[in-house]
């Protein structure tokens, strides 16, 4: 049983939309109970920080949250499910996170390239060891929207399944034993990301989805960027017919005259 832990603080009909179109079918999470029925869990986290913490303390959720965690149930965290597994945030100063993994969730440090605040687009990972999560995934870019992201330290080493560089390096993906999670977004991530949320969902739920091979991830990373994006500039206007036309950019004027 698939489950979609859907705590009511975002829109998260882009989860369900990509895993129905991968042909699996999921229910919402809607009592403390269901957490614990759950064969994989789901938390597409939206929102802040600490509106995420009441909201799961409001609905009774972090005890059995935690038990299913604490069990190595299959698990993926996606946003703000990454972040909630971690002891805290600078977004919600004071407030105690999920506490699975050592360390604190931090703002983006100003940096010389006066990049901004939030990072949104296209960026790369490196991916620091095997997971059956990137199978067949060839380096394509993935989609990120946040403000907050975590950091490896001595305590977390273990976790960190990927990295990317925003200003600075961050922890994009992370992983241990069959509890996963991204700071990225599969389901907005076109091919590259169906794929990745199509191996959590079909991998086995008694074998770990981590496999471990460091010897093959040895090489040195390479510094992830931002893909450039590019916005195309176009302009609905009436004919001389009174028909809607788009026109492309303000010295073209486009006629349905043949």
């Amino acid at each position: 049983m698939i489950t979609l832990l859907d705590y009511g603080a975002g829109n998260v009909r882009s989860v369900r939309n990509a895993i129905k179109k991968l042909g699996f079918t999921i229910q919402d999470a809607k009592a403390p109970t269901d957490i614990a029925k759950a064969d994989k869990l789901i938390f597409p986290g939206v929102g802040s920080f600490g509106s995420a913490m009441a909201r799961l303390r409001d609905l009774g959720y972090i005890e059995p949250l935690l038990a299913y965690l604490r069990a190595d149930k299959p698990f993926l965290g996606i946003c703000l499910g990454l972040q909630t597994l971690f002891e805290g945030s600078e977004e919600s100063p004071g407030v105690s996170g999920l506490a699975i993994i050592p360390g604190q969730i931090g703002r983006f440090a100003d940096s010389k390239q006066h990049l901004s605040v939030p990072q949104i687009g296209w960026n790369g990972i490196n991916i620091r060891k095997e997971s059956l999560l990137f199978d067949d995934y060839h380096g394509e870019k993935l989609y990120f929207v946040h403000s907050y992201r975590a950091k490896e330290n001595d305590q977390n080493q273990e976790w960190v399944l990927t990295t990317t560089n925003y200003g600075e390096e961050f922890v994009s993906a992370v992983q241990r034993g069959n509890i996963t999670a991204t700071q990225f977004h599969p389901e907005k991530s076109g091919a590259a990301g169906l794929n990745l949320l199509k191996n959590f969902l079909q991998a086995d739920t008694d074998t770990l989805i981590e496999l471990g091979a460091p010897d093959k991830f040895d090489h040195p990373a390479t510094e992830t960027k931002l893909a450039k994006r590019i916005i195309a500039c176009l302009d609905v206007r009436s004919n001389d017919n009174g028909d809607l036309v788009v026109t492309k950019g303000d010295q073209h004027d486009v006629r349905e005259q043949g």
